[in-house]
């Protein structure tokens, strides 16, 4: 993997040399006690909202690090703070605790433009959840998704910004609130985040059935289990296609899907 070149850390006025980070999909670097990774199209966006969000006892958020142009991006990557902590996927009823106060602070804002312009499997796979994009899929894919499809139904809920993918995006230090990175934004109520997270820590981090329970007084909730699963499914079906329905990948989703549809009974 190619990390920021001298060309980038000059743009950000930093010396010491680029490490690559673990997680981040490969993608992540520090240099100093800034972290680097290639812009996106919400990058900008993102970077906005980040520097100007007030401080919070409840969680911690990466401010962003503008260039020495005064820019949020230079040379195609974008910069923010190192924060202290490591992420911990046991920990997700504080997950779940921090993205709910997350969430009420970016409530209000209005809807980002760039969401209109996104295409890849997880953007396509959130519209395919929520019946706004047909999908088919692969045999495999279909027939494990089929009785989520039958127990969907429209739902009343406010939309607003949020975080899609929280699991392995909370960092916990001792003596700090949990700190919330790499923000993928979408465009989906709140409750629907937290499902996302509750689905992925019960189908992936060995979560008990327990969780799900816990977080159930959160609106519609067995609909927003269905649409987190489908969400997943098809994100996983559309990077992949049939070859990514393995014993072990049905096997992560079955009993889960068993106990969404208790949820939406």
């Amino acid at each position: 993997m190619v990390g920021p070149s001298e060309e980038v850390l000059d743009a950000f006025g930093l010396s010491e040399p680029a490490v690559l980070l673990p997680g981040g999909q490969g993608e992540t670097w520090r240099s100093g006690a800034v972290v680097l990774k290639r812009a996106v199209s919400e990058s900008a966006w993102r970077a906005d909202v980040l520097a100007k969000l007030p401080e919070s006892g409840e969680f911690r958020v990466p401010r962003p690090v503008r260039s020495r142009s005064g820019a949020w991006i230079a040379f195609g990557w974008e910069g923010s703070e190192l924060l202290a902590g490591e992420t911990d996927v046991r920990r997700q009823d504080e997950v779940l605790t921090a993205a709910d106060a997350f969430h009420a602070a970016v409530a209000g804002l209005p809807r980002p433009d760039f969401l209109d312009g996104r295409s890849d499997p997880w953007s396509d796979g959130d519209r395919i959840a929520w019946a706004e994009q047909s999908y088919d899929g692969s045999p495999p894919y279909a027939e494990l998704v089929a009785p989520l499809v039958a127990a969907w139904r429209p739902v009343e809920l406010v939309d607003q910004v949020v975080h899609g993918d929280l699991p392995g995006n909370v960092m916990f230090a001792d003596g700090l609130p949990p700190a919330i990175i790499d923000w993928p934004v979408y465009w989906r109520p709140p409750s629907w985040a937290s499902a996302v997270a509750v689905a992925d820590a019960l189908c992936w981090y060995g979560a008990e059935p327990a969780l799900a329970a816990r977080w159930s007084h959160l609106p519609e909730w067995g609909q927003m289990l269905i649409r987190a699963l489908i969400y997943r499914m098809a994100t996983d079906d559309l990077a992949g296609g049939a070859a990514t329905w393995t014993e072990a990948r049905r096997s992560g989703y079955t009993p889960v899907i068993e106990l969404t549809l208790r949820f939406a009974g």
